[in-house]
């Protein structure tokens, strides 16, 4: 396909070049038949179906011929030489029959003509090759024909609906072709190497008929474009696959357009209504995507493995043209992203994504967030009387509904028929969460958007949560049982006796036993005297309480190892 020719010289002359007909007028052609001996006589013995073109006077033609006499004996073959003969036809290049022979042939048609000696050799011949008075015969095969007025011919049978840009000047294009003669003998293939012919068109890189015969192509065109040969490879050829003047016929279709200029398109497909932020250089995207070839090859899609792409934007995380064009976009929004060679994989590409290759993004943002972003926190409803608000220890439960940002339900109590319950600040639901419930009244209802890092963070829940994910919680509080002072986990209601050792130790015996401690500090909290941080074992905080004040941990607290929390400050006890 290169424009340089390489360096090839022809084969000998043969003899109807060098021997010119004889004097004397030319007898008219002759219809199908034999006749007199006198006359032209032509027999098509081939014509294919489709004649396009003919030859006419002035034409250059290329054809395959074996000459014999009427005995059979050859005389001079094309064959032989392994090469047409090449020539112009009534310029008087060629013999006068032969000269008339060939007007009116197809390419593709095979002839049997029997010329007279007046218009072959005459009564002198060819000494020592062609007798004199010798009727020829010729059987003809032609395999192309030209004119030196011919311009590039372009036949497009193919177009898509859809055309936004056609090859211009200076366009790099991908294309794959079947080139042929106009014999249709195939002499190259793109498709038979499974790779595009990549180049840029109209500076000199193609044949200058490749160069005009792709301008004005739309990606996903097919078309056939014939090229006289002294707009392809001309008198000499390329040396080796095509001979010299030789019609050349492209059977091409684009796969791919950019200009070395183009920057990133972007379409939109679907925006939300309410995009109360859109994406910024150093958020974090969930995204998924169907990524193609500008002709619909697929060539990866995070839908195929059930998982979205999580990546930062706008530092280098992701090829150019993607950092760039996630930018702006809003939390669900739909959107076509055009990137260029040179904003995505270059000229070598990238596994199943060829080199130069124009690659088109299809995307729906699922989410993104800031790594600096706190929690969301809006309020719907509140009840009149909102007094009481949760504080860190307070026992809540609560409904919820939890949710990715695209809608998509993780969970909900509502549908478990039961409430959630927890300890304010102990650790027990995630850091957003606990952050989400504070300072909440019961009856309020509220919506708690939560990122990752205050989350399930780049892990996630396997099969629940996805990894990176923002999640949102719409919560409506239904209980909210007041917490302990921070340190505490039993307080007392009322004045500690001064006797409560000996109100412990029943039996008088000086030694306090766990059953004799957890007996006494359930019936205060039964009658109202004492109170259990809530939310936790009760049997476990007494338990823990008693360990506490059994500092020999030998199973039996003594009045001398028995302190409250006051007499003590690294101990909670009491």
């Amino acid at each position: 396909m290169a424009s340089s020719a390489r360096s090839w010289r022809p084969p000998p002359p043969p003899l109807l070049l060098l021997l010119l007909w004889v004097t004397g007028q030319a007898a008219p052609v002759a219809g199908l038949g034999l006749g007199s001996d006198a006359e032209l006589q032509i027999e098509r013995r081939f014509v294919p179906d489709e004649c396009p073109r003919t030859v006419r006077s002035g034409d250059f033609v290329r054809y395959h011929y074996v000459g014999t006499f009427p005995d059979g004996q050859k005389f001079d073959s094309s064959y032989d030489r392994d090469s047409t003969f090449n020539v112009f036809v009534g310029k008087g290049q060629l013999i006068a029959g032969m000269d008339q022979a060939l007007v009116g042939m197809c390419v593709n048609e095979r002839r049997f003509v029997k010329i007279p000696p007046k218009l072959a050799y005459g009564s002198e011949g060819v000494s020592g090759v062609i007798p004199p008075d010798s009727v020829l015969h010729f059987d003809v095969l032609l395999m192309d024909i030209w004119n030196s007025e011919d311009q590039v011919q372009v036949h497009t049978y193919f177009k898509p609906p859809s055309c936004p840009r056609t090859i211009q000047v200076s366009d790099f294009v991908r294309y794959h072709y079947n080139g042929t003669f106009l014999d249709g003998t195939l002499f190259d293939s793109s498709h038979n190497r499974m790779k595009t012919y990549d180049t840029y068109v109209g500076i000199g890189w193609l044949i200058p008929g490749m160069d005009k015969g792709l301008l004005g192509m739309c990606v996903g065109e097919k078309r056939i474009i014939t090229i006289p040969p002294f707009l392809a490879y001309g008198e000499d050829g390329d040396g080796k696959d095509i001979p010299g003047q030789a019609s050349l016929v492209f059977d091409v279709a684009l796969l791919d357009l950019h200009n070395p200029k183009d920057g990133i398109s972007v379409e939109n497909k679907v925006v939300p209504e309410n995009c109360e932020r859109r994406s910024q250089s150093g958020d974090f995207l969930r995204y998924h995507y169907n990524g193609t070839l500008l002709d619909g090859t697929l060539f990866d899609s995070s839908y195929s493995r059930n998982r979205t792409f999580d990546t930062y934007i706008g530092q280098g995380y992701v090829i150019a043209g993607m950092d760039e064009g996630l930018l702006g976009v809003c939390i669900g929004e739909k959107r076509r992203i055009v990137v260029p060679p040179h904003l995505g994989y270059g000229e070598d590409g990238r596994g199943n994504i060829p080199g130069s290759a124009v690659l088109v993004f299809d995307i729906h943002v699922i989410d993104f967030h800031n790594p600096s972003d706190s929690i969301s926190v809006t309020s719907h409803y509140k009840p009149p009387d909102c007094s009481v608000l949760s504080k860190k220890g307070d026992y809540l439960k609560y409904h919820y509904n939890a949710s990715l940002l695209d809608g998509t339900l993780l969970d909900s109590t509502w549908n478990l028929g039961k409430t959630y319950n927890i300890v304010l600040g102990s650790g027990q639901v995630v850091l957003g969460m606990d952050m989400g419930l504070r300072e909440m009244c019961v009856g309020e209802k509220r919506t708690v958007i939560i990122p990752p890092h205050l989350g399930y963070g780049e892990a996630g829940v396997d099969g629940e949560v996805p990894g990176s994910a923002v999640l949102v919680f719409d919560i409506e509080l239904l209980e909210l049982v007041a917490g302990l002072p921070e340190g505490y986990m039993f307080i007392w209601n009322d004045e500690v006796s001064s006797n409560l050792f000996e109100e412990i130790d029943k039996d008088g015996n000086g030694e306090v036993l766990l059953e004799e401690f957890s007996e006494y500090i359930h019936a205060q909290v039964a009658s109202g005297k004492g109170k259990l941080a809530p939310g936790f074992d009760a049997e476990m905080i007494v338990k823990n309480m008693f360990t506490n004040q059994d500092r020999n941990a030998d199973g039996k607290v003594t009045a001398e190892e028995f302190k409250l929390k006051d007499q003590e400050a690294t101990h909670d006890e009491l």
